[in-house]
């Protein structure tokens, strides 16, 4: 397997070069002192986990309290925040757009849209999957369509873009592009799973062949490409980046495995198969980093593992594949959260047998699990859950590895036509943010924001 190295010492290193008079931030436009921002995907750390502290417990009968709400349209990725700026992508008919709002109060700043002629293979969503990527004073949007854009974002000005799916020769996915990239220093690395040239097929096959683009790293300031490695093809899964041993990891569920690589030059050090059999199978989950350990789950066979890594090398040290019928847990969309020894996730396929599960990490062991809460997303703040389920319904959860504690449940109604009806509705896919107290959450048509988090 090869791969294009990088050859300036800066990028080596894995450092980010100092900034310049173009490279200066923005004024920060939030007003709220406490909290941290959210310019990622599953917030600063990568893993749905927020610093935050302050939270009120339990919450009032009616819910936290409404900021504001804005109403979009097409596509399930989740916002980001960044210095008092909110940034939602959606689709609106046959453009793309990615909104630019003031977090605290919703008020529009700028407004960015490109053509797209994306059609769902299954005739979902036509529109994005991925949720911007804020670094500094660029914003970075991965489409469905496989267009990627740098955009300054102070007034949305397009910095550089690529079609990447034509470059690359990507034959579309199932569900088009929904791996949201990472920036590591001065690399933007995606998730592409091209195939060689002159491949004629049209929709994904089992035997489908890659093209040494499985993953891609960009130049993050000029889109060049700095290196491109593995023949896997591309899952919903997001890189997640880590430190193990003082070394520098990346890690990505494929779509046939999890790889683990160096984030800086692309050496591949492993990679682990782990897949259905059927062709209608998805890696969606991200993987969760633990020490020098590694969990990855999906819904459509073989379940969980959990592998230790080291350089070169990655052994497991459980699987479900051991478990024909008693899966630990089976992550469709939703990644886990890890907590003093256990895992939190929603585990199942569909809406009717989803249960939300504490297991024990070591082993795989299920401490407990509940149905009912449909597919489920979870964000961890101060001692406590939050939890959103695919229909809207809001959760409070303590968490608890010995049992299921809901502190509070909340379904958030608005009138429509001089009826009640869900302010969130199905399905509200995307993953919970949290920033500055306020809490974010993304149903079918529209983005709400809750204050969880009083100021002080």
């Amino acid at each position: 397997m090869r791969f294009l190295a990088l050859s300036c010492c800066i990028l080596a290193l894995g450092c980010t070069a100092a900034p310049t008079a173009d490279y200066a931030l923005p004024p920060d436009l939030g007003t709220r002192r406490a909290g941290v921002d959210w310019p990622r995907f599953l917030g600063p750390t990568g893993d749905s986990v927020s610093s935050e502290t302050g939270l009120v417990v339990p919450w009032p009968k009616e819910g936290p309290r409404l900021v504001w709400q804005k109403r979009l349209s097409e596509g399930y990725a989740a916002a980001t925040i960044s210095r008092g700026r909110l940034f939602v992508f959606d689709r609106l008919r046959t453009r793309a757009r990615l909104s630019c709002l003031k977090s605290e109060t919703g008020d529009p700043l700028w407004t960015f849209e490109y053509p797209t002629n994306y059609e769902d293979l299954y005739h979902y969503s036509g529109g994005p999957r991925c949720c911007p990527v804020v670094d500094r004073d660029r914003v970075y949007l991965y489409g469905p369509e496989g267009m990627l854009h740098c955009l300054r974002i102070e007034d949305g000005k397009v910095i550089w873009k690529k079609d990447v799916n034509a470059e690359f020769g990507v034959v579309q996915n199932f569900f088009g592009v929904g791996s949201t990239p990472v920036i590591e220093g001065d690399l933007l690395i995606a998730q592409v799973g091209g195939s060689p040239k002159g491949t004629t097929e049209t929709r994904p096959t089992l035997d489908l062949e890659g093209a040494d683009s499985g993953v891609v790293a960009f130049d993050k300031l000029t889109g060049k490409v700095a290196y491109h490695i593995s023949d896997e093809l591309a899952s919903y899964s997001s890189p997640v980046l880590a430190t193990i041993a003082g070394r520098r990891w990346c890690f990505l569920l494929a779509r046939g495995g999890l790889i683990g690589f160096d984030p800086a030059s692309g050496k591949v050090d492993f990679h682990y198969p782990w897949r259905a059999k059927t062709l209608e199978s998805v890696n969606a989950s991200n993987p969760v980093v633990v020490g020098d350990r590694v969990f990855i789950s999906e819904t459509y066979g073989p379940g969980a593992a959990l592998v230790e890594v080291k350089p070169g090398a990655c052994n497991p040290v459980w699987t479900d594949a051991d478990r024909p019928r008693n899966k630990s847990m089976q992550c469709h969309w939703n990644t886990p959260i890890y907590v003093a020894g256990y895992l939190y996730g929603c585990s199942g396929r569909q809406p009717e047998n989803a249960e939300l599960r504490c297991i024990e990490l070591a082993t795989g062991k299920v401490m407990w699990s509940v149905p009912d809460l449909k597919r489920c997303s979870l964000m961890l703040v101060d001692g406590h859950f939050v939890c959103l389920s695919e229909d809207g319904a809001l959760r409070l959860l303590k968490v608890n590895p010995k049992k299921y504690e809901e502190v509070s449940r909340v379904d958030l109604k608005r009138t429509e036509e001089g009826e009640e009806v869900p302010l969130l509705q199905y399905p509200a896919w995307a993953a919970p943010v949290l920033s500055h107290g306020l809490l974010y959450l993304r149903g079918r048509d529209r983005l709400v924001c809750l204050e969880v988090i009083p100021e002080k």
